[in-house]
């Protein structure tokens, strides 16, 4: 279970590895990306067969990166979730943000079962501060009907 104190924490992590940003530049990961960027952070995008992406130089693999980051965002299909975690896990990223839609439940038990941070299954712009203005009332709206974590 997601809890607000695994959400802030993952946050506050200023660098931070994504993976699922696309080379077509019209993927979720590439909005979460670019938004992610615009706030400050910073970002290594991760993807096996690009160069650069959004503009920025991309690392072939976790183990690739020039250093060490607070967690990873992952933005893959479920079935590739659970290799990002492991991969995560060996480059001793210790948070990791599953976005809704990359949820798979081995990937959440191995990241429980190696005592890694996990969020999953929550959208990373609805938390990243500032919001945006079409998060605020979708997380407005979350929190009247208590989904938010706690």
């Amino acid at each position: 279970m997601n809890t607000k104190a695994a959400v802030d924490d993952f946050l506050a992590q200023r660098s931070l590895a994504v993976v699922g940003v696309s080379r077509s530049g019209k993927k979720f990961g590439n909005m979460a990306y670019r938004e992610l960027r615009d706030k400050g952070y910073q970002l290594f995008p991760v993807h096996p067969e690009a160069e650069v992406l959004e503009g920025d130089k991309c690392y072939t693999g976790l183990s690739e990166l020039p250093e060490q980051t607070g967690g990873v965002l992952i933005i893959v299909p479920p079935n590739q979730t659970e290799q990002v975690v492991r991969d995560a896990a060996a480059a001793k990223i210790p948070r990791v943000w599953i976005q809704q839609g990359a949820e798979s439940e081995e990937a959440v038990r191995f990241c429980e079962e190696h005592d890694m941070d996990v969020v999953a299954g929550e959208c990373i712009l609805m938390f990243a501060e500032p919001l945006r203005f079409y998060h605020k009332p979708h997380r407005w709206v979350w929190k009247l009907l208590g989904k938010l974590p706690r």
